[in-house]
């Protein structure tokens, strides 16, 4: 077994012991890459050279008895939307194939001020705009516990490399449950964080109200310790909140035993037709769970989740198509090599550019943002995203977390949904409330199909609740052994 089978929290540990060094966890992590991402293609790129100096340095700091960062010399890989300095940057698009950033996002900048090793850029669906990973303009990634099964999307490839034990930690990006979905299709945990919790600077951006960068990782703890390591606040995000980072990593372990007092709420919009039987059978089997801890199981509503959907889509299309106008050839990105005249120009570029999937949604939030058509769509949708909100502040009067399903099956075979557009979508009908009312989430594994693929829990915390969520994931993680399971 790999040594990367071990939680992060543990592999910390072992560094500080000197059981292990940097060195040899980097060398375990980028063979790993080499031996399992020709079937996988978690990666877009790695960061072999600059990876083995970076924990080189480290392990000569320990050495010397130095002090060395929360992450101790951990590799660790980053979705590739987010900028960092001298390593090619793509959003998994033919417009930025080539870019590459003069600079780092803020959360690289705290990784690398934490002493983690970054050991490559994962793959995802083009500009973060999909559920599958099967629109980066790359390569498709596959699901290491069936290879022709998604990994969800969009960050497709975080979720991977780390099920696949080719790293203990990475970073993704959430939109719409671009980190929980993954998380839950491939068995490992994913956390997004309150919206101005973690910097966006640096994060190339989908849609600004809705993004935020989170943690992957084999448990609860270690995904407590890289969510701690990547918030607070950041003068260069206007969105980010200043309020104090608490230690996550403490206080995801201070309550042992029984969880008596607790309330766990379950909305009846959660399970309705369209739930596959499995998934339905194992979030009842988890409630089961809490209800031997002692918490109390509270049933209740959240009577705006059917305008979910069609809310985020307008309101993500529309900020992606105000987003994305920069890259037309000029300011940045591709730049077609034949045209007539300007608008040929940014025509052509966009075109060879783009793919299918943001071409789509540019159109969609155009239409919605154009004169006649702003009231009627995008601001009626910004209405009904108050009252989503306004749902969930109601909901945690009565309860502290709300758990319910990841997604509606277990991940869905590849090439099932790719031309259905709006059956993709509705992948994300459980996730997606929770960007819209900008609260904390995660998933975590709490059963296997039939056919032996995860089957992934979410729950759902208020504003700047990330102790409580966290503290309820690992009491779970506690008293059950998903966690544990691995990829054949």
């Amino acid at each position: 077994m790999s040594v990367l089978s071990t939680s992060s929290i543990e592999l910390i540990a072992r560094l500080n012991r000197g059981d292990v060094t940097s060195v040899e966890l980097t060398e375990v992590s980028l063979d790993a890459i080499t031996a399992q991402d020709a079937n996988i293609r978690a990666f877009l790129s790695t960061n072999a050279d600059a990876a083995i100096a970076q924990a080189k340095a480290i392990d000569e700091r320990r050495k010397a008895g130095q002090p060395v960062g929360k992450l101790a010399g951990l590799p660790i890989a980053i979705k590739d939307n987010m900028c960092t300095l001298g390593l090619k940057t793509t959003c998994a698009s033919r417009i930025l194939e080539n870019f590459v950033p003069p600079y780092d996002a803020g959360v690289v900048e705290k990784l690398k001020a934490a002493d983690a090793v970054i050991v490559g850029k994962t793959n995802l669906d083009e500009f973060a705009m999909g559920s599958s990973t099967e629109n980066s303009a790359f390569q498709v990634t596959r699901n290491p516990w069936n290879l022709e099964h998604t990994v969800g999307g969009s960050s497709g490839g975080s979720a991977a490399a780390v099920a696949a034990r080719m790293v203990p930690l990475s970073l993704g990006s959430d939109t719409g449950g671009s980190i929980r979905q993954p998380a839950g299709f491939c068995g490992v945990v994913g956390m997004k964080p309150t919206y101005g919790r973690v910097s966006r600077y640096g994060l190339i951006a989908y849609a600004s109200s809705l993004d935020q960068i989170g943690p992957f990782a084999t448990d609860v703890a270690s995904a407590a310790l890289l969510l701690e390591v990547i918030s607070g606040h950041d003068d260069r995000d206007s969105t980010s909140v200043d309020r104090p980072v608490p230690e996550y990593s403490q206080t995801v372990e201070s309550a042992p035993g029984r969880l008596t007092g607790l309330r766990v709420g379950i909305a009846r919009e959660h399970f309705v037709e369209g739930l596959d039987r499995e998934v339905e059978a194992a979030i009842k089997q988890s409630l089961d769970v809490y209800r031997s801890l002692g918490a109390e199981i509270v049933e209740l509503s959240l009577p705006h989740s059917k305008y979910a959907i069609a809310t985020y889509y307008l309101i993500a299309a529309s900020e992606a198509s105000s987003n994305l106008a920069r890259f037309d050839g000029v300011h940045y990105g591709h730049r077609a090599a034949k045209f007539d005249n300007l608008i040929d120009m940014y025509s052509a570029s966009r075109g060879e550019g783009f793919g299918a999937e943001v071409k789509r949604r540019i159109m969609l939030g155009t239409y919605a943002l154009s004169a006649g058509y702003y009231d009627a769509y995008y601001l009626k949708a910004l209405k009904v995203r108050r009252l989503i909100r306004r749902d969930f502040d109601a909901a945690f009067e009565r309860c502290d977390v709300l758990a319910s399903p990841i997604a509606p099956t277990p991940a869905f075979r590849l090439g099932e949904l790719v031309n259905d557009p709006l059956a993709m979508y509705l992948s994300d009908i459980y996730t997606i409330s929770a960007n819209l009312a900008g609260i904390p989430g995660l998933s975590l594994c709490c059963g296997l199909s039939s056919n032996g693929l995860p089957i992934g829990l979410q729950l759902l915390a208020a504003p700047f609740e990330e102790e409580k969520l966290l503290r309820a994931a690992r009491m779970f993680e506690r008293a059950t052994d998903w966690h544990t399971k691995r990829p054949i």
